[in-house]
Formats: C-alpha cells, structure tokens, sequence
C-alpha cells in the first residue's frame, strides 16, 4: 500500500515516516498543496493523510479541489483543529476521517487500517448502496438512476449514513450533522428526520433501510441484507 502525507512540519514528517514504513507502508512526503497536487497527478496512492495547514493554501480547499476531480481515494485529515464545527466542516469537505494533533501513533494506525478496509462503493464523491446513489460532488440523490429531492439536513444525514454503512452512527454525532443546517434544534429533531428520510428512501424503491438501534442510534443496510 502506497500513502501519501502532506505536512509541512519536518519532525512530524520524520516520526511519521517512522511509523507507517515499520508498519509496513510505501510513503511519499509532501510538505505543500502545489506538491500534493503534483505527486496524486503522477502517482497512484491508496490513502491520502492531509495536514490543513499548509504553508502554500488551506488544506481544506485542497481536498475539495480533489474530490471535484472525482478522486475517490480515502483521505485522513491530521490537524490540531480541534472543534466540533472543524471537524464537521473537514468531513462535509470530503474528508473520510479526522484525527486531532497531538495523536497516539497506535490510534493513526488503526484508523488508516479502517479507512483502507472500506469498500470503494463507500469511498470517494459518489456513495453507493442498494439501489441508491449519491453524489457528492453534485450534492444529488438518485435511486434507480431517477433524482429524488431531499432537504439539505436529510441529505446531509443520508450522507453519513451511507459513508458508515453497517455500523452503527450514535444520535449525537446525527446532531453534530444537523447542526450544520439547523441551527435549533428540538428535542424530537432526530426522529422527525428520520422518518422523513426514511419515508422518502422507501417511496423511491431505494434498496436501503435505515434500522433503530435502541439507545444508541441508527444504522443503513441494504434491505435483502441478513
């Protein structure tokens, strides 16, 4: 597996470097958003770990300009911006995961075994499953190839669920979502949402079903799974 990380601190760059080639991992390093952008234009990398700020541009912008291009390769963000809304935002932008500096090296490891464990259907701009895409880049929806129209917070949810396909999404991180597009937020907000979604999945002949999971949250699965 060959990963490439965009950081601009030498030390980190050489305590990562450490790590992910004992682990045995292919690296290339970058230490600026004109290189990022060089080195996925020339190489074919498998996971991308991308620092926000970079001396050249925002990191952020980085990743959004990639997955405009319909890049589909799991990115990590590694950043000390720690805030909810940061981490929101480093998602909405295309990220797949976020890690907060300072990390544990062990903690780095295993989210990048996860995100390299995800199927591609659930990588990349375009989400899939059962009969039901959606593209990010597009901010569309589509079941059976047909458009259907969901509210910016059902979209935003649907979004989450389909990245996290077959686990299980806490209704605080659902709130997290919300959050963005809503700013109050009643007590029986979640539900209602759900619903709604749910409603709107199963009339479009979806293929996916959003299941309850008492006490925790909600989960997505295709309907003919076990």
């Amino acid at each position: 597996m060959r990963l490439l990380l965009a950081e601009d601190s030498e030390r980190l760059q050489e305590l990562l470097s450490e790590s992910l080639k004992q682990a045995g991992y292919m690296l290339d390093v970058v230490a600026t958003a004109a290189e990022l952008f060089s080195s996925v234009a020339a190489t074919k990398y498998d996971l991308l770990i991308i620092d926000l700020g970079l001396p050249d541009g925002d990191g952020l912008s980085a990743i959004r300009d990639l997955r405009a291009t319909g890049m589909s390769v799991p990115i990590l963000i590694i950043t000390a911006r720690g805030s909810i809304d940061d981490r929101i935002v480093g998602l909405d932008s295309g990220a797949d995961d976020y890690l907060i500096k300072p990390f544990n090296h062990a903690e780095l490891l295993a989210r990048i075994r996860a995100l390299l464990r995800r199927p591609s259907e659930l990588q990349g701009p375009v989400l899939r499953r059962g009969r039901t895409e959606f593209d990010q880049a597009k901010d569309e929806v589509r079941c059976s190839g047909r458009s259907i129209q969901l509210r910016l917070s059902e979209r935003r949810l649907l979004a989450e669920l389909m990245r996290r396909s077959g686990a299980v999404v806490a209704k605080s991180a659902i709130e997290g979502t919300l959050s963005q597009s809503s700013r109050d937020l009643s007590p029986n907000a979640v539900e209602a949402l759900i619903s709604r979604l749910r409603r709107a999945l199963s009339d479009a002949g979806s293929g996916i079903v959003i299941e309850t999971v008492r006490g925790v949250g909600y989960r997505l699965t295709e309907e003919d799974a076990p």
